[in-house]
């Protein structure tokens, strides 16, 4: 049988993993003052922290609408069985809804609600793209990713309060209170949403290394095949501080680190880290 993956761009794979997993990619818009933009092709994460600082207001995003799926879902089908598609969580956004919607028309397209974000849809899409191998049909990869969706840890530090505050996707950072403490906060995404576990203070560097060390360090609940280092741009030192850490606590088989997209940076803002894998 036939199988096209298929995901939205908040998935935050690589340009590598989309390619090795023939990952159809499709983008959400940044909406930037009057102007929409479409994520990863007419705007970057760069791009995206430049416009809110001299704007001093963050961007906002539009989800992949009817259209766009219907467009992409019509055309992959042309050449296929079926499609496996993957969205950011309902509960963020309406691109899942849209996409089912357009899934109805088209026929033949199973879209699977991640329940999380960036490359926790990331590990997803991968495993989809590895059932597609093992021969497996569209519905039987849905119901092993519905299940296997539930077991993401996914989690990271954010560098500044402002555009998550601002963007209203977690609502427990406006207690926080801004900057006011220094808090470097740790989200975390259950059931599809965002909340506020452990804060830390002191440099973003001193931050995500407690953060790492908390999670990995003495635990032995995860799954040690696969995990993910995704940031919104921090030191080249940090990131390789992870890796150690990685490898020394957790003897992960497979360590990938990737870049935030324009969607996600845009609403955690720049120096931003997490690592994201499965419990078992």
């Amino acid at each position: 049988m036939n199988i096209r993956i298929s995901a939205d761009s908040t998935c935050d794979l690589s340009p590598e993993l989309v390619r090795e997993n023939g990952v159809t990619i499709t983008p959400l818009y940044i909406v930037c003052g009057e102007k929409s933009l479409v994520d990863g092709v007419d705007i970057a994460p760069d791009d995206v922290f430049a416009w809110t600082r001299d704007h001093k207001k963050p961007c906002s995003t539009a989800a992949v609408n009817v259209a766009d799926y219907l467009k992409v879902f019509g055309e992959l089908r042309q050449e296929c069985d079926a499609v496996i598609h993957f969205t950011i969580s309902a509960e963020m956004s309406s691109c899942y809804l849209n996409a089912c919607t357009a899934a109805e028309q088209i026929g033949g397209v199973y879209v699977i609600d991640s329940r999380s974000l960036s490359t926790g849809i990331g590990h997803l899409v991968i495993d989809g793209a590895l059932l597609t191998r093992e021969g497996k049909s569209g519905e039987e990869i849905q119901a092993i990713l519905d299940e296997r969706r539930e077991k993401l840890n996914v989690s990271f530090v954010i560098d500044t309060l402002e555009y998550l505050r601002k963007g209203g996707r977690c609502s427990t950072v406006a207690a926080l209170g801004a900057n006011l403490l220094k808090l470097k906060p740790c989200i975390e995404v259950h059931e599809g949403k965002m909340s506020v576990a452990k804060k830390y203070r002191g440099t973003l560097a001193k931050a995500i290394e407690s953060y790492v060390t908390d999670r990995i360090k003495d635990h032995d609940d995860f799954d040690k095949k696969r995990v993910f280092i995704t940031d919104s741009g921090v030191d080249t030192e940090i990131v390789e501080t992870v890796e150690k850490l990685l490898r020394e606590y957790g003897g992960f088989e497979e360590i990938h680190h990737t870049l935030a997209g324009s969607t996600i940076s845009g609403h955690c803002g720049p120096g931003c880290l997490g690592i994201l894998y499965y419990n078992r």
